[in-house]
């Protein structure tokens, strides 16, 4: 054993003695706003209590009452969200959604934060969040099948950026990869509002029986409680108070509440706790994430109306001397907690024991609604349970809605259509990510359908005819200017993308990342997308079945623009229903399905091309995005589609663009329409619409059915030849794919900041 081995020696190594307890500090009001409590919640803390915490007392209600376990800030308005649907099995408050998608399976999903400790510490910070996800995600009884990641960087000028997308990427894939989960899909943008505040989300899905789903609900007392899983040390002590904290000067001294995470033992986790609950011994189970076993132990007795006492002399440890504070505030990787039923502790005990993980029982259920933990014969915890989660404060934050944003100004000598697309294809935000998913193994477990790159990713259902789609989108720059619109385009574009590969949505999980909720006009901005989201699944039968808030993204008082990121999910009942998002012949009809007016309010044409941040978000008709929607559906169960593509940043043109890329191909547009501008028509981001590739004898057959389901669709040009010609203006696509597959490579290998 070495020397940090202490208290454990192995899976059934047995304690040592304790060493002497060192002095706890005294506990004040100062000490409490320290651990980010308000001196009104520190005085309902003695209130309820009757008396002065003791010091891992209040280390417990720092970790309970912050925003990233109570949701204070954010759960009157997470209420007003659509959660319920007859495919729903389970909604929120669980550590994943699950939803039905037939013959007694269902999917199991959830997209996360690990925002503050990317920035801090980008590898680790990163690699946990996937571990964190992933467990989320098999907690529940399923096995991962599909893991994303939504990035929001720094303007890529910026000294930090390089270095925050170099560990972020290499943190994804070093846990993802090794761990043995495909990284399907996700999305990638730089801007400067996240200069100080990266953002990392993580998502994952896994696949489960439908009757064999496990939950966090503990029940009957006496039973034993259970920790499972690696080591506790001190990495990651006080994670879930500074993730509910904005960075400053003391960015750098937050480097040690970042966990360290180790993907080989989340494997051997991973297989042991299937087969444990395959044993039947498993009453419920929860992952330690944030607030390590403080949240664990606390949520699944509140779930059950049940006590809970630990004893911590009995949880194993990799360090030292650690005292009842820490090890109840360790986000140590790789540990759950399960409460089990007494007659199985042997069998169980040899599932953990064969995979060389630690299985020890700590405590055991109580009737009495207390939480109660002792450490070296001292009674450290003695606290209501209920009102550690129940009487945590909910605030009513004041809000300002976000002023309507001026009309566009006029544009005037118009660039030459090719030369912007150039720009476009070429630029940060819609270049290859090539450079970031060679990183990720995107095929292990051999049922990746479509790799990242395109609309969605797809994976099949193993052993079935069945595939999911899956999906991750926001645009920011439309939440800033308009939140309602912006966070109903969110949902409309995430789900647009799983329709594109002729998927049906089933659901969402949401990853609200917003600045600090004091503020009345960020908070105006967190209800104002929260309205927006809410408008949109509901609209399109998509409801939140899980997700995540993440508020205080901001350094020295500048806030990153809002970003409430949607995973979509969507299911075929047959992959052979995929549509291509790459057309292989020329001659074929390009058919634009859905309005063009010519929006280009904070475009990307605007921003990158004119240098103009400005305008309003496009306004998205939520009934015509559900017709567009059900029409793709229906003329691709006739099979007239060939390839697809839904229309989002840079419009009509980049759609286009990218769908030569992908076929090695070049394409004609016509001109512009009477009534739209060039610009607003080759790069508006009007909503709800898709480019498809139609062959010439469909035509007829397709643009009857859009008649009769009166949904705009109109043929707006055809495939072949070398170039991308945009009404005249040409650019060959050899010149784009240069500009667009080498940026990101030139980018990194320049040893400047740009």
């Amino acid at each position: 054993m070495t020397s940090d081995d202490a208290n454990a020696g192995g899976p059934t190594g047995a304690p040592t003695a304790p060493s002497p307890k060192p002095a706890m500090p005294t506990v004040t009001q100062a000490l409490a706003a320290d651990h980010g409590l308000t001196a009104e919640e520190y005085a309902k803390i003695l209130e309820l209590i009757g008396r002065t915490p003791t010091f891992a007392e209040l280390g417990v209600f720092s970790a309970m009452w912050n925003e990233h376990c109570s949701y204070k800030s954010s759960k009157k308005w997470l209420r007003t969200l659509p959660t319920e649907g007859a495919q729903v099995i389970q909604g929120p408050g669980e550590n994943a959604g699950v939803v039905d998608i037939g013959d007694g399976q269902a999917v199991v999903f959830k997209m996360e934060s690990h925002n503050h400790p990317s920035y801090i510490e980008p590898f680790q910070g990163a690699a946990t969040g996937v571990g964190g996800i992933l467990r989320d995600v098999f907690t529940m009884g399923a096995r991962p099948i599909a893991a994303m990641n939504a990035l929001s960087f720094g303007a890529p000028s910026h000294p930090k950026t390089k270095s925050l997308v170099r560990g972020v990427v290499a943190g994804i894939g070093g846990y993802g990869n090794a761990f043995g989960v495909p990284t399907v899909g996700g999305e990638v943008r730089f801007h400067p509002s996240y200069n100080g505040n990266c953002l990392v989300n993580a998502f994952a899905a896994g696949l489960v029986d439908a009757d064999k789903v496990f939950y966090a609900k503990a029940s009957g007392v006496g039973r034993p409680i259970v920790y499972l899983g690696a080591k506790t040390g001190r990495d990651g002590v006080g994670g879930a108070t500074m993730a509910s904290a904005a960075f400053g000067d003391d960015t750098e001294e937050k480097r040690p509440t970042v966990q360290v995470g180790d993907p080989f033992t989340e494997k051997r986790l991973l297989e042991a706790s299937l087969e444990l609950m395959a044993s039947g011994a498993v009453v419920a189970i929860q992952d330690m994430g944030a607030a390590g076993l403080t949240c664990s132990a606390v949520e699944m007795g509140d779930k059950g109306n049940l006590g809970v006492r630990l004893d911590l002399d009995a949880a194993p440890t990799r360090e030292k001397a650690m005292i009842a504070y820490e090890m109840l505030l360790s986000e140590s990787q790789e540990r759950m907690l399960m409460v089990l039923h007494p007659e199985k502790e042997a069998e169980a005990r040899a599932i953990f024991e064969k995979w060389d993980l630690d299985f020890a029982i700590i405590g055991e259920t109580i009737a009495e609604d207390r939480f109660i933990v002792s450490h070296h014969g001292e009674i450290e915890v003695d606290l209501p349970l209920k009102a550690l989660s129940g009487e945590a404060p909910e605030y009513d934050r004041p809000w300002v809605e976000t002023p309507a944003a001026a009309p566009v100004g006029p544009i005037e000598n118009e660039p030459n259509s090719a030369e912007a697309l150039a720009t476009l294809m070429g630029g940060a935000d819609l270049c290859s990510r090539q450079w970031i998913w060679e990183q990720y193994d995107t095929t292990v477990m051999a049922d990746t359908i479509r790799r990242p790159g395109g609309d969605a990713g797809v994976v099949r259902v193993h052993g079935t005819r069945k595939a999911l789609a899956f999906s991750s989108d926001v645009t920011p720059r439309y939440c800033r200017a308009n939140p309602v619109e912006g966070g109903k385009q969110a949902v409309a574009e995430a789900c647009r993308n799983l329709t594109a590969v002729g998927a049906t949505p089933l659901a969402v999980t949401d990853n609200l990342n917003f600045g600090n909720p004091t503020r009345p006009e960020i908070m105006g901005q967190f209800v104002g997308c929260i309205q927006g989201v809410g408008a949109a699944c509901a609209a399109l039968d998509a409801p939140v079945v899980s997700g995540n808030v993440s508020l205080y993204n901001e350094t020295d008082g500048r806030s990153i623009d809002p970003t409430p990121t949607i995973g979509a999910v969507g299911l075929l009942d047959d992959y052979s229903q995929l549509i291509s998002g790459a057309y292989d012949q020329e001659g074929l009809a390009l058919i634009l399905v859905g309005a063009t007016k010519g929006h280009l309010g904070q475009s990307l044409y605007l921003r990158d091309v004119l240098g103009r941040e400005e305008g309003d978000a496009p306004a998205i008709d939520l009934a015509a995005e559900r017709q567009a929607a059900d029409f793709i559906r229906k003329i691709n169960a006739s099979k007239l589609i060939l390839a697809a593509h839904d229309l989002s940043d840079g419009g009509l043109a980049v759609a286009a663009a990218e769908m030569a890329l992908a076929s090695a191909i070049g394409c004609r547009l016509n001109a512009a329409p009477d009534g739209v501008t060039s610009s607003g028509w080759f790069f508006g981001e009007d909503q709800g619409r898709y480019l498809l590739a139609v062959a010439a004898e469909n035509i007829a057959a397709m643009l009857d059915v859009a008649t009769e389901m009166s949904v705009p669709a109109a043929v707006v040009g055809e495939t072949g030849g070398a170039q991308i010609d945009l009404g005249g203006a040409t650019v060959d696509i050899a010149a784009i794919r240069a500009a667009h597959d080498g940026w990101f490579e030139r980018w990194m290998a320049d040893s400047g900041s740009a």
